[in-house]
């Protein structure tokens, strides 16, 4: 009956093995293999043998143990029993008291187990039908009639997972003399399966109305409640209800169902918008899925970032993230829509709303100790200008206070890079960039965003950076923490510094794990001329050069560069209208209009920071034909804070001398440099080589931070120490960069953007360069007249100059 079984199902089922691995493992292994399915079914043991047998593994029908029933090679941890009013049966199966029995007989004997999980409507890459979505893998064990059914509709969408082999003697431990039944061995394995499919469909959430229940009969909640009833002078009902209505206006309404249908429908979107979703590293997820809570924290690019991480997460195996998403989002229909693909909602600011404050924490702690994967964006909102935006703490501190109070499953912090070639928002960006107001999302706004699916957006790379475990944050900052007790409201004074370091790491991450695409590298070359064009050949030879350095000079392992030449990239560029290519006897000119100029800005800021090193020592050679490596370095220390700090660079300043010599050796290697023969300094290559220009051009990519730079060094050695505050400094700079940007033609929206100054000068406070005296005034020393003779090194007399004469008019 179980070899026809076998062959039906053979002819319907279309299965994919987890790991990849398996078989290679399992092939020749040593000792006997017993295999564990979670619950009695048929049509599970059916597809577990076909598996084996197609990929050359031990078979779970071999005979183990001799006796009277023979004991074949698996097992069911639960069966049901009854006729009519079925009961699950969880005690430890008879099989596996066999086995304990005939290893306290045999001292030499021992049995692997191997647990086996058959998912039903949850492979990876896969698309089921409409009904099937509704029939997919759930935490519920599935009667015959619904397994009938579910085989129907969801056979060709089924995943088998066969973890690591378990060895019963190790399981048992010391108890092996008084084992009977196994009941420390069952329980061990349930876990396992409760924690394997956690990690595949996400854990067994309850419905939404349990959780808020659950969240207002916390301690802390009803402390809240309180508190508000004397502050406010009302009733406790009423304080009740206005927590109760904050729960509902946050909490997610997660169904997998509506997941499944969202595959779905996500895949359709995906093919109409873009040439491909590329997720790269995802092998990072199986090394950390399971038994962590997980808290996905990308950068902010576009309201697609959203659906996309999920998606991209979803097809690959694991369980969606529930996801904050701002409450602006919580609109009519698609607010419902959004809460069942697992998204929760938070207000932008909590304005001192301690019952507010109180509710959202307890909820995240809720869904936290479910063990369900979360994600939110720590930069706040979405980057208008394509650089990582400065870290908000407030979710990440929430975040580690839920984990300190309960530190029952580990933190792991999973930092997202998103790479687009094309942004769906990207007029939008560059109105408000221009001083347009912001637009408030509406349903009438979605409705006209439907209008994008005419067009074409390219690839989309969604890159995994390296995972940041909490626990070792932690340790650095406090050794005991783990022996603390830790109270609702509980301040204590390395926890803050600990939450910035975690935020600086996970930033880091994440551009570590850039996406080098060709639409940046295009960005790269033209914005770094006047008039953003190039003869092509130039332009070919300076796409190569980017490549090259980035091999010759890695970034990071996690970096990925697009495979395309020179001239794929430039053929590619015009293909998506990016381009244009002006015929010429000598050469055609490839060229960017002024309108996709102003929008490059964007991609080219997604990669800055891959070559801030290359570009800021090029900097140094377009005023100086000889530089000596002591004056390199010295240039790199004064000016590496700063940039380290706005581009979010990986490497530490005790680093740095090192980087720079790895640097150096990386452009002489390209021939745009070369040392003297004593090694003590370094030449730029003749003015009138193809060189010469290739290093001017990489210098363009860091010299308008360095023109930023130097307005507000120039313009507090103007006013003069002492006369100046802050918010005045910031204005007159974005003035002088404005006006600059209207004389020089320069059109970089971010260039005049007034938070880019406001964060260097707290850079120059932070480090002790500047100070603020009585009245908010800034005060200088000499310190900031050394940094003024640096940038005389570095930048043109020709560009001081023009800043200067800005500044006096």
């Amino acid at each position: 009956m179980n070899w026809l079984l076998r062959r039906l199902l053979a002819l319907w089922v279309r299965y994919k093995i987890l790991p990849e691995h398996a078989a290679a493992q399992l092939r020749d292994w040593p000792r006997p293999l017993c295999y564990v399915l979670e619950q009695r079914s048929a049509t599970d043991l059916a597809v577990l043998e076909e598996a084996c047998a197609r990929l050359g593994i031990p078979k779970p029908g071999r005979l183990l143990l001799g006796g009277t029933p023979p004991l074949r090679s698996y097992l069911w941890l639960t069966q049901r029993r009854g006729l009519l009013v079925q009961r699950l049966d969880r005690r430890p199966p008879r099989q596996l008291a066999r086995m304990i029995a005939a290893l306290r007989s045999d001292p030499q004997l021992d049995f692997d187990l191997v647990p086996a999980a058959v998912y039903w409507g949850r492979a990876p890459h896969k698309e089921a039908s409409w009904l099937g979505l509704f029939l997919s893998e759930d935490f519920g064990f599935a009667s015959r009639a619904r397994k009938l059914v579910q085989v129907l509709f969801n056979g060709r969408d089924t995943l088998l997972e066969l973890d690591e082999p378990l060895s019963l003697r190790t399981l048992l431990g010391a108890e092996l003399a008084g084992a009977q039944r196994g009941f420390r061995v069952a329980r061990t394995l349930r876990a396992l399966y409760a924690r394997q499919r956690a990690a595949r469909i996400g854990p067994d959430l309850s419905h939404r109305r349990t959780i808020v229940t659950r969240v207002l009969r916390t301690r802390a909640v009803r402390a809240a409640v309180a508190q508000e009833m004397r502050e406010r002078r009302v009733t406790r009902y009423k304080a009740l209800q206005q927590a109760r209505g904050y729960a509902w206006e946050i909490a997610a309404n997660y169904s997998h169902a509506f997941v499944r249908f969202m595959e779905h429908a996500l895949g359709w979107l995906w093919n109409r918008l873009y040439d491909g979703v590329v997720f790269g590293h995802a092998a990072t997820l199986g090394a950390v899925a399971e038994g962590n809570e997980l808290i996905y924290v990308p950068c902010h690019r576009s309201h697609m970032d959203y659906l996309l991480l999920g998606y991209a997460i979803y097809v690959h195996g694991y369980a969606v993230p529930h996801t904050a998403a701002g409450v602006n989002l919580n609109l009519p229909v698609v607010g419902r829509f959004l809460r069942k693909g697992g998204a929760f909602f938070i207000r932008r600011s909590f304005g001192g709303n301690r019952l507010y404050t109180v509710v959202f924490m307890k909820y995240l702690a809720a869904i936290m100790s479910r063990g369900h994967p979360i994600e939110y964006f720590i930069e706040g909102g979405r980057s208008r200008t394509g650089r990582l935006l400065q870290p908000k703490t407030g979710m990440l501190l929430m975040t580690v206070r839920s984990f300190l109070a309960d530190p029952s499953r580990p933190v792991v912090f999973v930092p997202v890079y998103f790479g687009y070639e094309r942004l769906v928002e990207g007029a939008t960006y560059v109105g408000e960039l221009s001083g347009r107001p912001k637009e408030k999302e509406s349903i009438r706004g979605l409705l006209g965003s439907w209008r994008v699916l005419r067009q074409r957006f390219g690839k989309v790379h969604v890159n995994l950076g390296e995972p940041i475990a909490l626990a070792e944050i932690l340790e650095r900052h406090e050794r005991d923490w783990r022996a603390q007790r830790w109270e609702e409201e509980a301040r204590t004074p390395w926890l803050a510094a600990a939450v910035d370091e975690l935020a600086e790491r996970i930033m880091r991450n994440i551009n570590a794990a850039a996406a080098v695409t060709p639409v940046s590298l295009l960005a790269l070359a033209l914005l770094a001329t006047p008039r953003q064009a190039l003869p092509e050949a130039d332009l070919t030879r300076q796409l190569e050069l980017y490549k090259s350095l980035l091999i010759s000079f890695p970034y990071s392992n996690r970096v990925t560069v697009t495979v395309l030449t020179g001239a794929e990239i430039v053929a590619y560029g015009q293909s998506l209208r990016l381009i244009e290519r002006e015929p010429h006897s000598l050469g055609d000119i490839v060229r960017m209009s002024a309108e996709n100029a102003v929008l490059a800005t964007y991609f080219r800021n997604n990669v800055l920071h891959l070559f801030a090193l290359p570009s800021l020592i090029a900097c140094v050679f377009a005023s100086n034909a000889r530089v000596s490596t002591a004056d390199i370095q010295r240039l790199a220390w004064r000016v590496y804070p700063y940039i380290g700090a706005e581009l979010f660079l990986h490497w530490s300043e005790a680093e740095l001398p090192a980087v720079v010599e790895a640097t150096l050796a990386a452009l002489a290697a390209q021939g745009l440099i070369e040392p003297e023969p004593d090694g003590g300094a370094w030449r730029r290559p003749s003015p009138a080589s193809a060189q010469a220009m290739q290093l001017s051009l990489l210098a363009q990519t860091t010299l308008q931070i360095i023109e930023r730079y130097y307005m507000v060094v120039a313009q507090l050695m103007l006013a003069g120490s002492g006369t100046l505050t802050q918010p005045a400094l910031e204005e007159r700079c974005q003035q002088t960069a404005q006006r600059m940007t209207l004389l020089s033609g320069l059109d970089s929206p971010e260039f005049s953007d007034r938070s880019m100054f406001a964060n260097f000068i707290a850079l120059l406070r932070a480090r002790g360069v500047i100070r603020a005296a009585g009245g908010g005034v800034l005060e200088y020393d000499e310190v900031l007249v050394r940094v003024a003779q640096d940038a005389q090194f570095v930048l043109s007399e020709q560009l001081r100059h023009s800043i200067l004469q800005i500044m006096h008019s």
